[in-house]
C-alpha cells in the first residue's frame, strides 16, 4: 500500500490540499439568500410568470416601513416627519461594486466614483406615504385631487381619519386599523442582490434611527435577504464550533491519549477544509442548507475515525505488530466504511432527483463532504499511525475494560433468542402507530415557521400579520378576450366580481387594481358617500375615464395595466394561514371565477411569487418519492451484490424502512408540515440507518465464511460490533442534537428527526437482525 511505504509523502499531501482549501473558500465561498432559489425551474407556471412580470413589475421587490405611535398617528410632528422620511430615503445612495451585467443594471444612473470599480447607486426606486395618497374630488368647473392628509391643518385630522379608515384602499395598507401605525412603501430594484441589500438596510436603519420614531417594523425581500444571511453565518460558525467541542469530548473518552484524539481531529479537519475548498471549486453559493455542512463532515469523519481506530486497537490487543494491525483494518474495515460512506452519499445524492435548486445543490455537496471524510480517514489517519506508537494513541484496556459492553450485548443476544415473539409484536405494533402517524402528515407550511425563532425579522413579521395585509405576495393577471381591452366597462365589472370574492376571505385584508379609479371618481360625484365607492354605471364609468385622462389622475393606474392593454393586474398580500388553506382559498376563487364570470370577454390566472413557491409543495412530495425510491433501489443493489441472498436483503433493509416510518410518524403526530427543508430528512435517514446494519452483517459475514455456527456466529457479531456501532451512534446522535439549539426552525425539525431515528435505527439492528437471522435460519 503506497501510503503506508511512503506516509510522509501522503500526510504533507493531505495538508497541502487542506490548506488550498482554505484559500479557495476564504476568497471564494459566500452566503446568498434567494426567493428565486427556491422557484421551481421548468415549471409553466414560472414561466407565465415571468412573462406577468415582464408586462408590469415584480410583486417582491417592495420594502415596507410600519411607523408606530401609540397616541395614534394624527399629530402634525410625526406625519412630517414620515413625509420627511419618504422622501428623502429616495435620495440614499450606496456605494456597489461595479458587476456589469447583473440585474442591479437598472440601478446605475447615477455618478460613477471615478478610478474606481464601484458606483453611487440608489437601490429604493420609488417611496410612498399616506401623505401623497390623493383623492379625486369634484369641484364646480372639473374633477381635482386632494391630499388624503392635510398636514397643515390638524383642524381637519379627524375629518382626514374618518375619510381615510373608510377607504379600502387604504386601510390595512397604508393605515392600520387602530390608526396607531402607518406604512412607507419603498419601490427597490428587481431581484436585489445580497451586497446591495445588506447595504441598503443599514443605510434606512441609520435614516429611521435619526428621525428617532418610538417603534418602527420593516417588511420585505431586502430585510429577509439580510437578516436571514447573518443568521446563516452566525449558525455555520456556531455549529462548526460546538460539533468540534463535542468530538473533542467524545474522542478524549475513548482514547484517553493525547495524539489519539490529535490524531482523530486532524482527520476530521482535514476532511472539512479540503470539502470547503471543493465546494468553492464549485463555484456556488452557500445557502440555508449549508448550516447542516459542518455538521455532516464532523460527524460522519468522526464515526470512521471510531471504526477505523477501534480495529486497529483491537487488532494490537491481539498482539498484531503495527503495520499488520492496519493492513488487517485497511482489509477488514477499509470495506465497510466505504460502504457505509457510499450508502449515506447516496441517500444525499438522491437529492439530485428534486427540482428545487437549494436542495440539489445540497445533496451533490453533502454526497461529495461524505465520500471527502472517507478518503482523509482512510488514507490520512492510516499514513500517520504508522509514525507513533500503540501507547502513544490510546490507552491500551486491561483486564475487563470492556466488561460493560460485552454484558449489554450478551443480555441482548439472550432476548433476542428467547423473546423472538415478543420483539415481532413490538415492531407490528411500531408500525401500525407509524402508519397511523403517516397518513396525519401535512402541508400546511407556513412563513412563521421557517424565521429564525426570536429575531427582528420575525418579531416585525408577526407585526405585520397582525396590524396589516400580511407578506405573502398574490397576483392575478387578467386577460382581455375577444377584442376586448382591460379598460373597457364589461371587463372591469368582471374584475370587480372578483375582488369583491377575494375580500370575503379571511387571508385577504385588501386588493388593488384598476377599478380604484372609478369607484373613487364614482364616490367623489355622488357627495363623497362612502357607500358609493363602489363600480359605476356604463354611462358614468366612461365619463369618469374621460375625466381621469384628462386630469392626468390615469397614469397612477398604469402600473396596474400593461402597455397594450390587453393585460391587468389584481395584487394583493395573504396573510399567513399555511399553504395548504391558501391551496384551498385558491381552488375555491377559481371555482367562483369559472361560474361567475365571462370567459369570452376576460380570463384570470393566479400567479405571483407566493402561488410559485406554494407549487413547491408538489415538487416536493414528488422529488421526496423519487429520491428516496432511488436510493432504496440503489442500496438494494448493493445488498444484493454483497450478499447474493435475497433473504439477507430482507434482514439488512427491514430494521432501516422503520425509522423512516418512525420519521414519518413524528411529523405526522407533532403536526409538523412537510417542506422543502424538511422532506429531505427521509434520505438522509435511509444513507446513515443503513450503516450500523453494514457493519454487523458484514461481521456475521466474516464470521460465517470462517465457518461459525449461526447463534455463535450472531453472538460473536453483537459482543465485537455492538461498543462501535453505539459509539458512532451517540456521536451521530449529539451531533444531530445540536440543531435543536438553532434559531431556524427547519434545521430544529431536521435535528429532531434525525437523531431521534438514529436511535431508533441503532434499536432495530441490535434487536431486529438477529432476530430475523434466526427466523430465515441464515
Amino acid at each position: 500500500m503506497f501510503h503506508l511505504r511512503f506516509p510522509k509523502t501522503v500526510i504533507a499531501l493531505f495538508l497541502i490540499l487542506s490548506v488550498v482549501g482554505t484559500l479557495i473558500a476564504v476568497n471564494r465561498l459566500y452566503f446568498r439568500f434567494s426567493f428565486e432559489d427556491f422557484f421551481p425551474k421548468g415549471d409553466p407556471d414560472l414561466e407565465f410568470y415571468y412573462e406577468f412580470k415582464s408586462r408590469f413589475e415584480p410583486d417582491d421587490n417592495f420594502l415596507l416601513i410600519a411607523i408606530h405611535r401609540k397616541e395614534g398617528i394624527f399629530e402634525q410632528e410625526f406625519l412630517k416627519k414620515v413625509k420627511d422620511f419618504s422622501l428623502k430615503v429616495r435620495e440614499t445612495a450606496i456605494e456597489i461594486k461595479d458587476s456589469s451585467g447583473s440585474p442591479w443594471d437598472a440601478g446605475k444612473n447615477l455618478s460613477n466614483i471615478k478610478g474606481k470599480k464601484t458606483f453611487l447607486a440608489n437601490p429604493v426606486l420609488e417611496s410612498q406615504s399616506l401623505m401623497q395618497v390623493e383623492f379625486p374630488i369634484k369641484t364646480p368647473f372639473a374633477f381635482t385631487a386632494i391630499p388624503a392628509v392635510h398636514i397643515d391643518e390638524p383642524d381637519r385630522y379627524e375629518a382626514d381619519k374618518k375619510r381615510i379608515l373608510s377607504d379600502e384602499r387604504l386601510i390595512n395598507a397604508f393605515i392600520s386599523a387602530d390608526a396607531k401605525t402607518t406604512v412607507v412603501i419603498l419601490k427597490t430594484v428587481d431581484n436585489i442582490q445580497q451586497e446591495v441589500a445588506e447595504k441598503m438596510m443599514k443605510s434606512l436603519r441609520k435614516q429611521l434611527d435619526a428621525y428617532k420614531f418610538d417603534e418602527y417594523h420593516i417588511l420585505g425581500r431586502a430585510n429577509f435577504q439580510t437578516e436571514l444571511v447573518a443568521m446563516q453565518i452566525y449558525e455555520f460558525a456556531l455549529s462548526a464550533l460546538v460539533s468540534g467541542i463535542l468530538v473533542l469530548l467524545i474522542m478524549w473518552l475513548i482514547f484517553r491519549r493525547f495524539w489519539g484524539v490529535v490524531i482523530s481531529i486532524s482527520s476530521i479537519l482535514l476532511g472539512l477544509l479540503i470539502f470547503i475548498g471543493i465546494v468553492g471549486v464549485i463555484g456556488k453559493p452557500l445557502d440555508s442548507m449549508a448550516l447542516l455542512y459542518p455538521i455532516i463532515m464532523i460527524i460522519v469523519g468522526t464515526s470512521d475515525v471510531i471504526h477505523v481506530m477501534s480495529k486497529y486497537v483491537d487488532e494490537l490487543q491481539k498482539g498484531n505488530k503495527q503495520l499488520d494491525a492496519i493492513r488487517i483494518t485497511m482489509r477488514e474495515i477499509g470495506i465497510s466504511v466505504f460502504l457505509t460512506s457510499f450508502t449515506t452519499a447516496i441517500g444525499f445524492f438522491s437529492l439530485i432527483f428534486s427540482k428545487l435548486e437549494p436542495i440539489r445543490n445540497f445533496g451533490i455537496n453533502a454526497s461529495i463532504g461524505v465520500m471527502t471524510a472517507y478518503f482523509t480517514v482512510i488514507f490520512f489517519t492510516t499514513a500517520i499511525l504508522t509514525m507513533f506508537d500503540a501507547n502513544q494513541i490510546i490507552k491500551l484496556r486491561t483486564g475487563n475494560d470492556d466488561s460493560f459492553w460485552k454484558k449489554l450485548y450478551s443480555a441482548i443476544d439472550i432476548i433476542t433468542q428467547k423473546r423472538k415473539g415478543l420483539v415481532m409484536s413490538i415492531l407490528l405494533l411500531t408500525v401500525i402507530i407509524c402508519t397511523i402517524g403517516i397518513f396525519r402528515i401535512n402541508t400546511n407550511t407556513k412563513i412563521e415557521k421557517m424565521l429564525p425563532i426570536g429575531a427582528n425579522v420575525t418579531n416585525d413579521f408577526f407585526f405585520f400579520e397582525k396590524n396589516f395585509s400580511g407578506f405573502r405576495p398574490f397576483e392575478i393577471a387578467v386577460i382581455a378576450q375577444n377584442g376586448k381591452t382591460v379598460d373597457d366597462f364589461e371587463v372591469v365589472q368582471e374584475m370587480a366580481k372578483v375582488e369583491a370574492q377575494l375580500l370575503k376571505y379571511e387571508a385577504v385584508k385588501s386588493v388593488s387594481s384598476i377599478t380604484w379609479l372609478y369607484k373613487s371618481f364614482n364616490r367623489a360625484f355622488h357627495g363623497d358617500r362612502a357607500d358609493y365607492y363602489k363600480m359605476p354605471d356604463k354611462e358614468d364609468f366612461y365619463k369618469y375615464q374621460a375625466m381621469a385622462e384628462q386630469a392626468g389622475m390615469g397614469r397612477n393606474a398604469n402600473i396596474m395595466v400593461s402597455k397594450d392593454r390587453k393585460y391587468a393586474r389584481i395584487s394583493s398580500r395573504l396573510l399567513d394561514i399555511g399553504g395548504d388553506n391558501i391551496k384551498k382559498m385558491t381552488a375555491d376563487l377559481n371555482n367562483f371565477i369559472k361560474k361567475n364570470t365571462n370567459a369570452k370577454i376576460v380570463s384570470f390566472r393566479q400567479t405571483g411569487t407566493g402561488v410559485i413557491v406554494d407549487k413547491n409543495l408538489v415538487y416536493v412530495r414528488d422529488s421526496l418519492l423519487q429520491g428516496l425510491g432511488f436510493a432504496l433501489l440503489v442500496i438494494t443493489l448493493i445488498m444484493v451484490l454483497l450478499y447474493r441472498n435475497l433473504k439477507m436483503v430482507i434482514v439488512a433493509l427491514v430494521p432501516n424502512i422503520i425509522p423512516m416510518m418512525i420519521a414519518g410518524a413524528i411529523l405526522g403526530f407533532t403536526g409538523i408540515p412537510l417542506e422543502a427543508g424538511v422532506a429531505i430528512v427521509f434520505s438522509i435517514i435511509f444513507g446513515i440507518a443503513v450503516d450500523d446494519t453494514i457493519h454487523i452483517l458484514g461481521r456475521f459475514r466474516l464470521l460465517k465464511m470462517e465457518g461459525m455456527e449461526t447463534e455463535k456466529a450472531i453472538s460473536v457479531t453483537l459482543v465485537e460490533t455492538g461498543k462501535a456501532v453505539t459509539l458512532t451512534t451517540v456521536v451521530l446522535f449529539f451531533g444531530f442534537v445540536i440543531l435543536l439549539f438553532s434559531s431556524n426552525p427547519p434545521a430544529v425539525t431536521i435535528g429532531l428527526l434525525i437523531s431521534s431515528t438514529l436511535l431508533s435505527a441503532l434499536i432495530c439492528d441490535v434487536f431486529l437482525i438477529p432476530v430475523l437471522l434466526r427466523i430465515f435460519k441464515y
